[in-house]
């Protein structure tokens, strides 16, 4: 029961601070609009001027020192909430000085009279001048200033977005920085920019309040002698020194907060981004030896001459030399000890200094998974803040294959690469290069599908992924090509579309013992039992990544793993060969296959060899313990794949999808064989056909013997 009580303690507490902090905003907007309408006692007024001039410090004292300008990102507010804080104090005091001003001087507070006095001095025309030369100050020299820094630094950090995000997605890139600091570098890019320009909008506030402070203090003057005059008959000098007394302490206890402030902001916006505050800054940078030396030595000479202040001249030159020479002992002092002090021993844990000729580890670079090299000129199209959008779609290219594949595609690492020409690319795997194109920039292709109407103009070119003839076009011309029959991408689409295709004819290398491990633990989760027995107890971690990439060589994606590993688990105990486990694996995933390539509830269209050419290959792959050793004779080969050619050429034209369908025993060779002619081509076998699946045969591959001067295939 106590630890109940203390918990409706604790969150009681917690529950009162949130909405102490939520009603603090609320109750100062509702304090300026109380000061706009009603009218306050002199007590009153004297706490928020003090409260006002205390705000002030308080905000100049954290702007100096703050290293970095982000290290106060909530200045803009403090700025508006403060500055109408003292419009309000300016309105609700003009009603006390034009009600109250005659009755004499503390009639609105004694904050205001205090100032008035202290400035006037007893002389009413020197104080009015000394306060004008004040708000003149602010108005035009620092409020200005402020508003003209914070208006640069807004424009050249817009400006200098698009180069900053470029430079973080470099280093992404090459690997100097991870996905968490990458997006913690973008979010702070972003919030400079915001602040900034935010920046150059608070500065009009400041300046707005300037312009406002020099308007009531005419209103002030001109209202409240006018006032005493008809009103309350004083005479003009009564009337003058009552008013200008209170006018000039008003603006003034009003304009110090408002010059404090307009020194802040321009503290804030002048400020070089450093690790040290503003004073350590300029401390360190100020400690010139030389010029100490010659301010000092300028200043004795001037003290010498006849006529001048010589005690002060000749005092401060001499502390000059003096602080000069204190710096200059304390470089001296510096630089011996860096020399002298032997090397601190490295900390445990900390790595030592590398020797710039010692060779380790870390100068034997791994090669990425997956990664796209760009030439220089096509940089520009990862720059999503000027309309690159080749990111987005290489991440959706890697989404998309992750969901058909069945496993998660590693990060796609995309750099700048000097040695490949400006407006080319490459693709590369796990260090090779598998692909490479050209791009025009400014320019789209139009891809030529075979049936266009007419022939446009451009620069001739072929479609990287599938080899189709194509032209670059400019954009403008768009439409008339689409409407002539061509298909337009723009240059992201061509890169994107290549690498899906790259990427799809050698998944099979993406599939890693660590990728493995990977989805047999998602598996493990929900069948603890079925990982338990199969791995390594039955089958090695090894063997079931050869069957997987078996798999994907042959475009057979991996989203039924259940299926894949329950078909093991029964299989591993007749045999551990992976190339037969994965021709009993592939039956059980029949219906996936063929799905993949038509509807569920189409005609598979299909081909067939013919019985005697089936029935020859069947006796060879039957003689033979290893298919790696079996070789057609070549005039065999040649035939056979002439047929095939010609047979899938047809098939592409009626828009079908080739297919052929074998006996179980020569699938896998045959298979392997026949992707050396095209990889457009399925090879099936009759058991990974589904039962109640429909098939139609639109050809039959054969070969003319007497042609072909077939002999008796050799092993």
């Amino acid at each position: 029961m106590a630890t109940s009580a203390f918990t409706m303690s604790d969150l009681r507490q917690l529950t009162e601070g949130f909405r102490a902090s939520s009603l603090a905003v609320p109750a100062v907007i509702l304090l300026i609009l109380t000061m706009l309408i009603l009218p306050l006692p002199p007590v009153m007024l004297d706490i928020l001027f003090t409260l006002n001039i205390l705000l002030a410090l308080l905000v100049i004292m954290v702007a100096i020192n703050t290293a970095t300008p982000m290290e106060f990102s909530s200045f803009p507010t403090v700025i508006l909430f403060s500055t109408m804080l003292r419009l309000g104090l300016n309105v609700a005091s003009t009603r006390v000085v034009l009600l109250e001003g005659h009755t004499g001087g503390d009639a609105a507070g004694q904050v205001i009279e205090a100032f008035g006095a202290f400035v006037i001095g007893g002389n009413y025309v020197v104080g009015f001048i000394v306060f004008s030369i004040l708000m003149i100050i602010n108005f035009i020299v620092i409020t200005k200033g402020a508003g003209r820094s914070s208006e640069v630094a807004a424009r050249f950090t817009l400006d200098a977005m698009p180069g900053r995000q470029m430079a973080i997605d470099a280093d992404l890139n090459a690997g100097i920085i991870d996905q968490d600091e990458a997006k913690a570098r973008r979010a702070l890019v972003s919030q400079e920019s915001d602040f900034y320009g935010t920046m150059d909008g608070a500065s009009k506030f400041v300046r707005g309040d300037a312009v406002a402070g020099i308007l009531i203090l005419l209103i002030n003057l001109i209202g409240g002698v006018t006032i005493g005059l008809l009103q309350y008959d004083l005479s003009f000098d009564q009337a003058t020194k009552a008013y200008v007394l209170l006018t000039i302490g008003d603006g003034l206890v009003a304009q110090i907060p408002a010059l404090i402030l307009s020194l802040s902001t321009a503290l804030i916006v002048t400020r070089v981004t450093t690790t040290e505050s503003a004073p350590e800054q300029a401390a360190s940078q100020l400690a010139n030896p030389a010029a100490f030396y010659i301010a000092g030595t300028i200043l004795l000479l001037l003290g010498i001459i006849p006529g001048m202040p010589n005690l002060v001249f000749l005092t401060l030159g001499a502390c000059a030399l003096g602080l000069g020479y204190l710096s200059q002992q304390k470089i001296t002092l510096a630089a011996e000890q860096e020399t002298l002090s032997p090397p601190e021993a490295p900390q445990q844990g900390a790595a030592a200094p590398k020797d710039p000729n010692e060779v380790d580890w870390d100068d034997a670079a791994q090669v990425d998974v997956v990664s796209l090299e760009l030439g220089y000129g096509l940089i520009p199209m990862v720059d999503e803040e000027n309309g690159g959008r080749l990111l987005s779609r290489i991440k959706g290219i890697r989404k998309k294959l992750s969901a058909e594949m069945g496993f998660l595609l590693p990060a796609i690492r995309i750099r700048d690469n000097l040695d490949n020409a400006p407006d080319s690319y490459s693709i590369v795997i796990n260090g090779s290069v598998r692909g490479s194109g050209n791009i025009e920039s400014g320019r789209e292709m139009a891809i030529n599908p075979g049936n266009v109407l007419t022939q446009i103009e451009g620069s001739p070119a072929k479609e990287p992924a599938f080899g189709l003839d194509a032209v670059w076009i400019d954009p403008a011309d768009r439409e008339y090509a689409q409407a002539s029959g061509y298909t337009v991408v723009d240059p992201g689409t061509v890169i994107a579309t290549h690498l899906n295709a790259v990427i799809q004819n050698n998944a099979a290398e993406l599939m890693t013992f660590d990728v493995a491990q990977e989805l047999l633990d998602r598996i493990e989760q929900a069948s603890p039992k079925l990982i338990e027995d199969l791995v390594p107890e039955k089958l090695s971690l090894g063997a079931i990544v050869q069957i997987l990439q078996n798999l994907l060589n042959e475009s057979v994606p991996l989203r039924d793993m259940r299926t894949i590993l329950e078909t093991l688990a029964s299989e591993v105990g007749r045999t551990q060969n992976p190339q037969a486990l994965t021709a009993a694996v592939r039956p059980k995933l029949g219906r996936l296959i063929v799905q993949q390539i038509i509807g569920s509830e189409e005609t598979l269209p299909v081909m067939t060899l013919e019985p005697d050419l089936e029935q020859l290959m069947n006796e060879l792959v039957g003689r033979s313990e290893n298919i790696d050793e079996i070789a057609l004779e070549p005039n065999l080969a040649d035939g056979l794949f002439q047929s095939v050619r010609e047979s899938v050429q047809q098939l592409e034209d009626q828009e079908l999808p080739a297919v052929i369908v074998v006996s179980p025993l020569i699938r896998p060779w045959l298979a392997r064989l026949l992707r050396r002619v095209t990889r457009d081509l399925t090879v099936l076998s009759y058991v990974e056909i589904p039962e109640d699946q429909a098939i139609r045969v639109i050809s039959t591959i054969s070969i003319n013997r007497a042609e072909q001067n077939a002999e008796q295939p050799s092993v």
